[in-house]
């Protein structure tokens, strides 16, 4: 039991859902339409009534314990939508993965090495790894081969962060 007294809740748990259209109960509201103009204070009663005959929702945007809230005149669903939108390139991964085999062709390295050109462009961070199977075990110099070869064409874009000669990992990052 102590340890779930203790257990803190997740930032996304904590965030508060927004005030909408009836759920408002303050009887004033600092109001702002959608094109962002600045009507005052005015009545809940009659800003829901404009939102409503503009067809869209009433928001509070700040809430306010001594004075008026801010409500605004906005498209709610477009907001949710937007939100989620900008939760989810926050949370996109950084670091991308490339796997090579010793023993790749030319085409599918260019291929490789342009996208991943692409993505060090973009701020990512790309993880190249080299996988050996069998025989390919005895020719591990083909893989050091190859990863030095990924750090002259890369030099440019990025700059290596560790290079792995055990593993054959290398791991590169924006320059």
């Amino acid at each position: 039991m102590y340890f779930l007294q203790n257990l803190e809740i997740c930032p996304i748990a904590k965030r508060q859902k927004a005030i909408v259209n009836r759920d408002i109960r303050d009887p004033q509201v600092l109001l702002i339409t959608q094109t962002g103009e600045n009507l005052g204070v005015t009545d809940t009663r009659d800003a829901l009534r404009m939102a409503k005959e503009s067809k869209l929702d009433l928001v509070v945007v700040s809430p306010s314990e001594d004075g008026p809230s801010v409500a605004k005149i906005m498209d709610y669903g477009k907001l949710q939508y937007q939100q989620n939108k900008r939760q989810k390139q926050t949370s996109r991964p950084s670091v991308k993965e490339v796997k090579f085999r010793p023993n790749i062709g030319e085409s599918d390295y260019t291929l490789r090495i342009n996208r991943a050109t692409e993505w060090l462009s973009k701020g990512d961070s790309v993880k190249f790894l080299v996988r050996l199977r069998g025989r390919e075990h005895q020719h591990r110099d083909r893989a050091t081969d190859l990863l030095n070869r990924v750090i002259e064409d890369l030099n440019d874009a990025g700059k290596v962060q560790s290079l792995d000669h055990r593993a054959l990992t290398l791991f590169l990052s924006p320059s």
